[in-house]
């Protein structure tokens, strides 16, 4: 595993030079509407940093994550520009705004969603079909986390937890500790009777008598990961990394539409 700064990384990229898929989220702030919405003028604004990675590797696909600021008109001339960086580099590029209930995830979550393949394989990638079924509500999606610790109030905040889950927020280093975000995310999380304060390090107990907090594994099946992740370090660093990240299952989702274009590209060079 590497971590560290994102833009360390281009002259290393081309030792992948010609995967199949480079995909990965943006940091957020730059574009989003909880912010100043600087775009390009925040200095954490990492899309350079990634067109620099794109233009080393020349993965067959790209596929980059982001908020639905960036879909806004004031950063309509930035994404001519970027859509035009990335057809210089030989990619045809589209964008969606997907919303990770759509998805089977319990949370409303839209997120934008960046998607450049090679030319010559674009025309055979199809944006995924949202799932058919509700998504399960926080109650239903927590009732066994909230049970593990034999508190006797689980099944009745389970059924009264009866909605999907707000936005998850609280993952920059500058916003502090972990927290379910602002005042105004946290009354959200209130209705479901759950305290947005701080989180939890193991479930509610025997004894408990407040309305319980989340824990880092319960935020994380929120955000859509299967129980089989780990996470490092202490709370807040693990926090950190469940609160920014993608729902895997809108990732997979797209990445399987992306591999159909790919291997349909495959069979078809072969079959002549």
């Amino acid at each position: 595993m590497i971590e560290e700064d994102i833009r360390l990384f281009k002259d290393r990229a081309g030792a992948y030079r010609a995967m199949d898929l480079l995909a990965g989220g943006l940091i957020c702030p730059p574009f989003s509407v909880a912010g100043k919405q600087l775009g390009e003028q925040d200095e954490r604004n990492l899309f350079n940093g990634a067109l620099d990675i794109v233009a080393n590797a020349r993965a067959r696909a790209v596929m980059i994550e982001n908020v639905s600021g960036f879909l806004d008109a004031v950063f309509h001339d930035y994404r001519e520009r970027l859509k035009t960086q990335l057809d210089k580099l030989g990619y045809r590029t589209d964008w969606r705004l997907l919303n990770a209930s759509d998805f089977g995830v319990p949370q409303l979550r839209p997120r934008v969603v960046i998607v450049a393949l090679q030319k010559e394989r674009a025309d055979y990638f199809d944006w995924p079909e949202p799932n058919p079924h509700n998504p399960q509500t926080v109650g239903e999606t927590l009732r066994d986390l909230m049970a593990a610790g034999d508190w006797a109030g689980a099944e009745a905040w389970a059924a009264s937890a009866d909605e999907i889950a707000p936005t998850i927020v609280g993952g920059s280093k500058k916003h502090g500790g972990p927290d379910l975000g602002p005042t105004r995310a946290r009354a959200a999380w209130a209705s479901l009777d759950v305290e947005g304060r701080t989180l939890a390090v193991d479930a509610p107990d025997a004894g408990q008598t407040r309305i319980p907090r989340l824990t880092v594994p319960m935020v994380a099946r929120i955000q859509g990961f299967t129980d089989d992740w780990h996470f490092t370090g202490a709370k807040t660093n693990a926090y950190r990394q469940v609160g920014i990240a993608f729902p895997p299952p809108v990732a997979q989702a797209v990445s399987a539409q992306i591999a159909k274009a790919l291997r349909k590209r495959v069979l078809r060079a072969v079959n002549g």
